[in-house]
C-alpha cells in the first residue's frame, strides 16, 4: 500500500470507524436498468492498443459532493437501446434507458451488460447533449459488464479508485440517469456493507457493495464514487418493494471495480476473456449430506474430461475441503481461490472421498472465451451453483425501463 492510500485509509477510518459486516437479509431484488488491485488509475489508450493505465489521483483531499459532481458529470453518459421483441406474434420495438461512464479519451465507455443485453442499437448521450451511435465492443455476462465505443476524441475519462480500501460508513455518491429521464442526477449516501453475496439471473453469483444511495431504474451502469472523486463501483441492482407489505428504501448495490478492471482491459485489448480454471462444476454440500456426517466443502458435480481436475484425479462426488491449507466451507470459497491463482500454478487440494481423506495436486489451466460469446449453460463453468450460502441474496430478473428516447 503506498503513502497516498495509507493517508486516505487513515482519514476514512478516523471519520467512519472500522468496517463491519451487516447481518444477512433474504429479500427479492430486481436489477436496475438497470481482478486487479493497486493505486488509482485512469483508463487511456496507448497507440493502437486500448488499455488501462495506472496513474495517481489528482488530489488527496476529501471533496464535497458538489465537487465530485463537477469533476465527473462530463464523464457520465446516458445510454438508450432499441430492443425488438415478439409480442403475441407481432414485433414491437421499445427503448430501454441506462447509464455508463467514459474510461478513455477516445470514446470507450463502461456500463452493465444487462443495460445493452439483446439490443439492436445503442445510443450514447453526453452531458453536453451530444449523441453518438455506440458499438458494443464486448461484454462479460458473468460479471455484468459491457464495453462500448463511440467515435469521439478528447473526452474526459474517470479515475478509478481501489474498492478493496472501502470501509463501511464511508461517504459515496452516485451519478446516473434514474428513470431514464432525470438525467445526470447525483445521489448521496454511505457504504452500508461490503461483500454481499448476490445471485443474478442465470445463477450468476457476485459479491457486491451495498449502499444507501438512491439507486433506481436508469442508474444501472453508472458510477459509484468515493469522496476523492474516484470510481469504486458500478451501480447495478436494488431491492424491490414488490411483494412486501413494508416499503423498502435505499438498499442498492454496486460491482466493486477491482473485480472487473482486469476483465475490462482484456475486452479492450484482446477481445477475449482469459480466466484460470480447473474444470469442475461444484455446489455447496447439501443439508441432507451433512446429516450423514459429510463435511462442509465444495461438492464436485462434474469433471470436464481432459481438464486439469481430470488429470489430477478429481472425481464426481468428491468433497473439496481444503486448498493449499485454506479451509473450503463451500463453493464460493473454492471459486474465489482458483480465480486468485495464475495459469500454471499448482494447488494442493484436500479431498473427502467415501469416508477417506486424500490430497491431490491440480495445475491451474486457462479458460479463454470470446467477449461476444454465444450464451453458455451455467453448468459448463466453474461458477458456483446449488444451495445458496447463508446471507446470500437472489435477483430474480432484470428490470429495464421502457419508454421514449429520454435523451433527446
Amino acid at each position: 500500500m503506498n503513502d497516498t492510500q495509507n493517508t486516505k485509509r487513515t482519514a476514512l477510518l478516523s471519520r467512519h470507524g472500522t468496517a463491519r459486516r451487516m447481518g444477512a437479509i433474504l429479500l427479492a431484488l430486481v436489477m436496475v436498468c438497470a481482478a486487479i488491485t493497486g493505486s488509482a488509475f485512469a483508463a487511456e489508450t496507448n497507440g493502437e492498443t486500448s488499455g488501462l493505465v495506472f496513474t495517481s489521483a489528482e488530489n488527496d483531499e476529501i471533496l464535497s459532493a458538489a465537487e465530485v459532481y463537477v469533476r465527473n458529470v462530463n464523464s457520465t453518459v446516458g445510454i438508450t437501446t432499441s430492443i425488438t421483441t415478439n409480442l403475441f406474434g407481432y414485433e414491437s420495438t421499445s427503448a430501454a434507458a441506462g447509464s455508463g461512464f467514459i474510461i478513455t479519451e477516445d470514446g470507450y465507455i463502461l456500463t452493465n451488460y444487462h443495460v445493452v443485453e439483446e439490443s439492436q442499437s445503442i445510443t450514447v448521450t453526453l452531458y453536453d447533449n451530444e449523441t453518438y451511435d455506440a458499438e458494443l465492443i464486448g461484454y462479460d455476462d458473468s460479471n455484468d459488464v459491457a464495453v462500448l465505443k463511440i467515435d469521439a476524441e478528447g473526452l474526459t475519462p474517470v479515475i478509478f479508485g481501489d474498492s478493496d480500501e472501502l470501509v463501511v460508513g464511508q461517504d459515496v455518491v452516485a451519478i446516473g440517469n434514474p428513470l431514464g429521464e432525470l438525467t445526470f442526477s447525483l445521489t448521496r449516501g454511505i457504504i452500508s456493507a461490503l461483500g454481499r453475496d448476490v445471485t443474478l439471473s442465470g445463477s450468476v453469483r457476485m459479491k457486491l457493495i451495498q449502499t444507501d444511495c438512491a439507486i433506481n431504474s436508469g442508474n444501472s451502469g453508472g458510477a459509484l464514487f468515493n469522496m476523492y472523486g474516484e470510481v469504486i463501483g458500478i451501480t447495478n441492482a436494488k431491492y424491490s418493494s414488490s411483494g412486501y407489505s413494508a416499503s423498502i428504501d435505499n438498499i442498492g448495490f454496486a460491482i466493486p471495480v477491482n473485480s472487473i478492471t482486469g476483465i475490462v482491459e482484456q475486452i479492450m485489448t484482446t477481445g477475449s476473456i482469459s480466466t484460470p480454471y480447473i474444470g469442475i462444476t461444484i455446489m455447496n454440500v447439501s443439508s441432507d449430506l451433512k446429516a450423514y456426517g459429510i463435511p462442509d466443502g465444495a461438492d464436485v458435480q462434474s469433471v470436464t474430461e481432459g481438464s486439469p481436475a481430470d488429470e489430477a484425479g478429481i472425481k464426481k462426488n468428491d468433497i473439496i475441503i481444503e486448498a493449499d491449507g485454506r479451509t473450503i466451507t463451500g463453493s464460493d470459497d473454492l471459486v474465489t481461490y482458483v480465480r486468485s491463482r495464475s495459469v500454471g500454478d499448482e494447488i494442493l487440494l484436500k479431498i473427502y472421498r467415501q469416508g477417506e481423506t486424500l490430497e491431490l495436486t491440480v495445475v491451474v489451466g486457462e479458460n479463454v472465451k470470446s467477449a461476444l460469446p454465444e450464451p453458455e449453460p451455467a453448468s459448463e463453468s466453474d461458477a458456483a451453483s446449488g444451495e445458496m450460502p447463508s446471507g446470500s441474496i437472489t435477483i430474480p430478473n432484470f428490470d429495464k425501463f421502457f419508454g421514449e428516447d429520454f435523451f433527446n
